[in-house]
């Protein structure tokens, strides 16, 4: 039986100070705390089995996984299947802001379950799940880490574990430059944990994730 941990790690905190829903938008970039986050990440990760280290082609995922790849001395690979979930409020200010309220944003928010506003959740499951399984089978009896964004690997976490894909986003256990770690003895999963490098910083409220 051979054990395979595949790490899944958040990007840390982005450099947005106009709290725009930066979704897939290019030069988004961590900020200095973002930056001190990926350390944190990168330090709770010393010592560990790393072999491969992939990330989204997003700025500030990239960002992220730059120190871990230089603790291990490893390239930085990128799959767009790390991607972040495609938004229809791409580019505009944070619902939290007062979005909602808008009429013409009703039409995609009238279904939470698919959800209507962007990309499927089952098709990001499946996405991610694929990618987990390509990764884990190229470092066999090792560790890797795949650096993504919040939707896409919570949506992993709960397809994985049997639970319905839909949910709350305020209530996603996926905070800023946090480890979500999938272990497989052979191809049988054998648990999911999840980590805080960051500490108290991981939970500030995300914009984009």
């Amino acid at each position: 039986m051979t054990r395979t941990t595949v790490h899944f790690l958040r990007h840390g905190e982005v450099h947005n100070p106009d709290r725009i829903l930066y979704g897939r938008l290019p030069n988004f970039r961590l900020s200095d705390d973002g930056k001190r986050m990926a350390v944190d990440a990168a330090g709770a990760l010393h010592g560990r089995d790393v072999v491969e280290v992939v990330s989204s082609p997003m700025q500030r995922a990239q960002e992220t996984a730059r120190p871990i790849a230089e603790v291990f001395g490893l390239s930085i690979s990128t799959d767009e299947r790390l991607i972040e979930a495609s938004n229809v409020f791409e580019g505009k200010a944070a619902m939290e802001d007062g979005g909602w309220k808008k009429p013409e944003s009703w039409q995609h928010l009238r279904n939470p379950f698919t959800p209507s506003w962007g990309e499927p959740y089952a098709e990001v499951a499946h996405r991610m799940l694929a990618v987990a399984e390509d990764v884990r089978d190229r470092a066999v009896g090792h560790e890797a880490v795949c650096v993504s964004h919040q939707l896409p690997i919570w949506t992993l976490r709960r397809y994985i574990e049997g639970r319905r894909l839909w949910h709350r986003p305020d209530r996603r256990q996926c905070g800023l430059a946090s480890l979500t770690s999938v272990t497989w003895d052979d191809e049988r999963l054998v648990h999911v944990t999840y980590s805080e490098p960051a500490g108290a910083a991981s939970r500030r409220p995300g914009v984009g994730a």
